[in-house]
C-alpha cells in the first residue's frame, strides 16, 4: 500500500512542524499539494485569498480529504512550491499592492534565493500574532547551505507564532528542523521517523565522505 493509499484509509495526524520526506515519485507532492488544496488554497501557491491560476494539472485527491481545524487556528494560510515560484512571483508582481511591502514589488530582479527568503519574510510577518497555516514543496531549490539552515531555524521557531507547517523536502538540512516530525514516504506508505535514521541522512553522510564511492571520479 502506498503513501496516497494510507492517508485515504488511516488519515494522517499533523503536528505543529510535519516534514514529509522520501525519494521522488512517492507522492510527496501529491499529498501536500491535496492537503493545501483541502484547506482553500490554490495548487499554484499563494494565500486563501490570493489565488494564482494555471493550467489545471493537479489531482483529484483533495475531494477526498477531510480536514480538521483546531477552533483556535486561524484560517489563513500560504502555500509556496518550488515548481511553480516563477509563476507565483509574476502573479504577484501584476496585482501588487499600494502598500506591498517590497518596496519596488519586483521579485524577479532578485535571485530565486533571494525572492523567496523576501517573500517568506512577507508572510511570516502576515502571520506572526495570528497564526496559520504554511505549506511548503521542495523550498530547498535555489536555497544555499546556509540560507537552508537560515530558514530551518526559521521555521523552528513559528511554534511561538502559533504557525503550523506541512513541508515536503528532499534537503537532510530542512528535516533537521527543530521540534519537526518527520514522516519518511516509501512505496509501502508512510512511516515516523528520527533525523538519523533517514536513508536521504545516510547517504549525504557517505557522499561527503567519499563522493567516489557513487561513481564521481
Amino acid at each position: 500500500m502506498g503513501p496516497v493509499a494510507q492517508l485515504l484509509r488511516d488519515g494522517l495526524e499533523l503536528s505543529e512542524l510535519t516534514v514529509l520526506v522520501g525519494e521522488n515519485g512517492v507522492g510527496k507532492s501529491t499529498i501536500v499539494e491535496a492537503i493545501a488544496m483541502a484547506y482553500g488554497l490554490s495548487p499554484e501557491g499563494g494565500s486563501t485569498f490570493v489565488r494564482p491560476q494555471g493550467r489545471a494539472t493537479e489531482s483529484a485527491l483533495h475531494t477526498r480529504l477531510r480536514l480538521v481545524r483546531g477552533l483556535s487556528r486561524s484560517r489563513w494560510g500560504y502555500f509556496l512550491r518550488a515548481e511553480t515560484m516563477h509563476g507565483l512571483l509574476t502573479f504577484l508582481e501584476e496585482n501588487r499592492l499600494p502598500n506591498s511591502p517590497v518596496a519596488d514589488g519586483r521579485y524577479h530582479q532578485r535571485s530565486h534565493g533571494q525572492a523567496f527568503n523576501e517573500l517568506l519574510d512577507t508572510k511570516l510577518g502576515h502571520m506572526a500574532g495570528r497564526g496559520g497555516f504554511l505549506v511548503l514543496d521542495e523550498p530547498e531549490a535555489g536555497l544555499s547551505f546556509l540560507s537552508q539552515v537560515k530558514l530551518a531555524n526559521l521555521l523552528g521557531s513559528l511554534r511561538e507564532d502559533n504557525v503550523q507547517v506541512l513541508m515536503a523536502t528532499h534537503s537532510p538540512i530542512l528535516t533537521a528542523t527543530p521540534g519537526g516530525r518527520i514522516i519518511e514516504l516509501d512505496e509501502n506508505g508512510f512511516h515516523t521517523r528520527q533525523w538519523h535514521q533517514l536513508m536521504s541522512t545516510a547517504l549525504y553522510r557517505r557522499f561527503l565522505a567519499d563522493p567516489g564511492y557513487f561513481g564521481l571520479e
